[in-house]
C-alpha cells in the first residue's frame, strides 16, 4: 500500500513509540509485508530467521525487534512488537469503512456497466466499462476492475487475506490493506473468491477466465489468458505465468511459480514450482507421461508378485 503522501521516518517513529535509526528526514512512501516490497516501503521483521532477508529486501525502512547495523541507503525503527505496529499502521491508514449503500457513493463505475440487484459495491471501488456485475456478487473496498469483466453471482472480490501470527492467548490478525486489481476480459465464477493482498495487490491479468468455487489467495499473481477450474485453490504470493490452464480441483500452495504456457490435470497438487510449456498430473503433480508410465508399472505389479510364488 502507497501512503497518500510520504512519511518522514521521525513521524512514523512517533506514531510508534519506536527507535528510529538513520535520518530523521528518510522518507517512506508505503508499506508492504516482505514477499512484495518495493523501494520507498516500510516492511515488518520479528523473527531471526528472516531477520537477514528483510534487511536485505528491496524495502528501504525496516521495522524490526532488534538492534542491528542499518543497511547503507536504509533505516530502521526498533520495537518491541514490530508486527502490532505493522498492524496498527494499517489500521491507521487504511481504516475499515461502513458501506452506506449497496453502491458506495465513492464508486466509479464506467460507461456500459450494469449493476444486477442485490450486489455490492464497496467503497473506492473502480469498475471500468461494459462490466456485468451479477446479482449477489460482492465487491469490497478498494478493488480495481477493468472492462468488458464478468463478475457471476456469489462471488467475492477482496476479502481479507487469511494471514495470522499464533500467539500463546489466541492467533492475531494481520489487518489487510491491499486490493485486488482485475484486468480487462476477466471471467470470475459463481461462488469465486478473490483475497486481496496483505498491503499489497492481488492481480488478475487481462483475458483469465474463472469456473465456479475457485479460492484464491492473497498477492497472488495470475497472468492473461489463464483458464482456472473448478473447486481449484491457490495460496497466497503464489505466481501463476500466461496461458497456463489449471483444470478442476488443482490445489497449488504458496510461494510458488507456476510456468507459461503449464497445464495441470484435474485433481492434482503442488508443493513444488513447475516449469512452463509441459503437462502435469498427480498428488504431487509430475509430468504427466511419467506419471501415466507409473500407473501403468503399478497395474502391472500384482501379475508380476504372481509370477515370483
Amino acid at each position: 500500500m502507497k501512503f497518500a503522501l510520504p512519511l518522514k521516518l521521525a513521524e512514523l517513529a512517533v506514531m510508534l513509540n519506536a527507535k528510529p535509526v538513520g535520518d530523521p528526514d528518510f522518507l517512506v512512501t508505503g508499506m508492504n509485508e516482505i514477499h512484495m516490497v518495493e523501494s520507498g516501503d516500510l516492511t515488518f521483521v520479528d523473527h531471526p530467521k528472516y531477520y537477514e532477508k528483510a534487511l536485505n529486501s528491496n524495502a528501504t525502512t525496516i521495522l524490526i525487534n532488534k538492534e542491528v547495523e542499518c543497511p547503507v541507503g536504509k533505516a530502521l525503527l526498533i520495537s518491541d512488537k514490530p508486527f502490532d505496529d505493522y498492524v496498527s499502521l494499517a489500521v491507521r491508514f487504511r481504516p475499515f469503512e461502513k458501506a452506506v449503500a449497496s453502491i458506495s457513493p465513492s464508486a466509479e463505475i464506467g460507461e456500459g456497466t450494469v449493476i444486477q440487484p442485490g450486489a455490492f459495491v464497496g467503497n473506492h471501488v473502480k469498475i471500468g466499462m461494459n462490466c456485468i456485475i451479477h446479482a449477489n456478487a460482492s465487491i469490497y473496498d478498494h478493488t480495481v476492475i477493468g472492462d468488458h469483466v464478468i463478475i457471476h453471482s456469489g462471488a467475492v472480490i477482496g476479502a481479507d487475506a487469511y494471514y495470522y501470527q499464533r500467539r500463546p492467548e489466541g492467533y492475531k490478525k494481520l489487518e489487510s490493506c491491499g486490493r485486488v486489481v482485475i484486468g480487462n476480459n476477466v471471467e470470475v465464477g459463481a461462488l469465486t473468491s478473490i483475497d486481496k493482498g496483505v498491503s499489497g495487490d492481488t492481480i488478475i491479468s487481462n483475458g483469465t477466465k474463472f469456473d465456479n468455487h475457485v479460492q484464491v489467495g492473497h498477492d497472488t499473481y495470475i497472468g492473461r489468458n489463464c483458464l482456472i477450474g473448478a473447486f481449484c485453490a491457490i495460496a497466497g504470493v503464489t505466481r501463476i505465468e500466461d496461458d497456463v490452464i489449471l483444470w478442476a480441483n488443482v490445489l497449488i500452495n504458496k510461494d510458488l511459480v507456476i510456468g507459461k504456457g503449464a497445464i495441470i490435470l484435474a485433481g492434482s497438487g503442488t508443493e513444488k514450482s513447475l516449469e512452463g510449456g509441459k503437462t502435469y498430473w498427480g498428488m504431487p503433480a509430475m509430468e504427466a507421461r511419467k506419471m501415466w508410465r507409473q500407473v501403468a508399472a503399478l497395474k502391472m505389479l500384482p501379475d508380476i508378485l504372481g509370477k515370483l510364488k
